[in-house]
């Protein structure tokens, strides 16, 4: 403990700039973790959360109480996953290399400017924005190819929406962590490579590529944290939460956010988070095993 003291107050202008970090880190996600004892509690509105009577895994039960419902949810939350995690890391690289390689670094950073634009736009505004395009009678997409498709009653064309509006909402900004990673590589890598006769393919697939493998390497670690959860407002509000696309578009979060709108059954909400953060953490920490064993380097701990 003496060491400790004597190093903090060493480094304490270190300490002071972590601090606020810190208390936010302490107020917003650890204190808040103590609600997760109403998981095992049924919540009562007089007595609090302390005061509320234990009912062991009665919530766990009701989570799993329609088991068609829990696979099919579980079922659309993995899918999701892997389609926005795979399609979007892909898109990210790709989209980061082309503005690099831009010839016109001025127009290079104006588009970079315009495709960040998206992800401040709140999925409250992109629901009315998803709306004017697919509408059935007054929709652009409709009226321009002259069809009468009921975009919100047809549960199979709903996948290939969400995947193009989130796509859309969040690949620019994902670039943008890419980028960070290609401005800091070397530029006599690729002009040693030219000098040995390399084309812009080659200085691609042997210099970009694999300097931005740790990067990819990161990412996708702390996203199989979240790979039970999803994007609410996504799921939510861009389907205007159409009972009849339930089949394709609902996932654990959404069907939360419809219990809770319901009967106000904070116990099972906690139930839920609970059980989301311990499969992610569970799969985090194998999946971190995994990379350790390949490539130490690129692992997180």
């Amino acid at each position: 403990m003496k060491g400790f003291l004597k190093n903090t107050w060493q480094h304490r202008a270190h300490v002071v700039m972590a601090l606020p970090a810190f208390l936010v880190l302490l107020f917003f996600s650890y204190v808040p973790m103590s609600g997760l004892v109403m998981a095992f509690k049924s919540y009562d509105y007089s007595k609090g959360i302390w005061g509320s009577p234990w009912n062991g895994i009665d919530n766990f039960k009701f989570l799993l109480a329609s088991k068609a419902t829990f696979l099919n949810m579980t079922k659309n939350t993995l899918m999701y996953y892997l389609i926005f995690t795979i399609l979007g890391t892909f898109l990210n690289v790709v989209l980061a290399i082309a503005i690099d390689q831009f010839v016109f670094k001025k127009c290079a950073k104006v588009m970079q400017t315009i495709m960040i634009v998206p992800v401040f736009i709140s999925y409250a505004a992109v629901q009315f924005i998803v709306y004017a395009f697919i509408a059935s009678d007054t929709g652009i997409i409709n009226n321009v190819l002259g069809t009468n498709i009921r975009f919100y009653s047809n549960a199979s064309l709903w996948p290939m929406i969400l995947t193009i509006v989130k796509m859309w909402n969040s690949v620019g900004y994902g670039s943008v962590l890419y980028m960070s990673v290609l401005a800091g590589i070397d530029t006599e890598l690729y002009e040693a490579a030219e000098i040995d006769g390399a084309n812009k393919w080659q200085q691609i697939w042997h210099i970009t590529l694999p300097a931005l493998i740790p990067m990819i390497t990161v990412m996708l670690l702390l996203s199989v944290g979240n790979i039970m959860r999803s994007d609410t407002g996504l799921f939510y509000q861009v389907t205007r939460n159409s009972g009849s696309l339930y089949s394709t578009t609902q996932v654990i979060d959404s069907y939360v956010l419809n219990a809770i709108f319901k009967n106000s059954n904070f116990g099972f909400v906690a139930a839920t988070t609970l059980f989301q953060s311990v499969i992610g953490l569970l799969l985090m920490l194998f999946a971190n095993g995994v990379v350790k064993k390949i490539s130490p380097e690129n692992s997180l701990f």
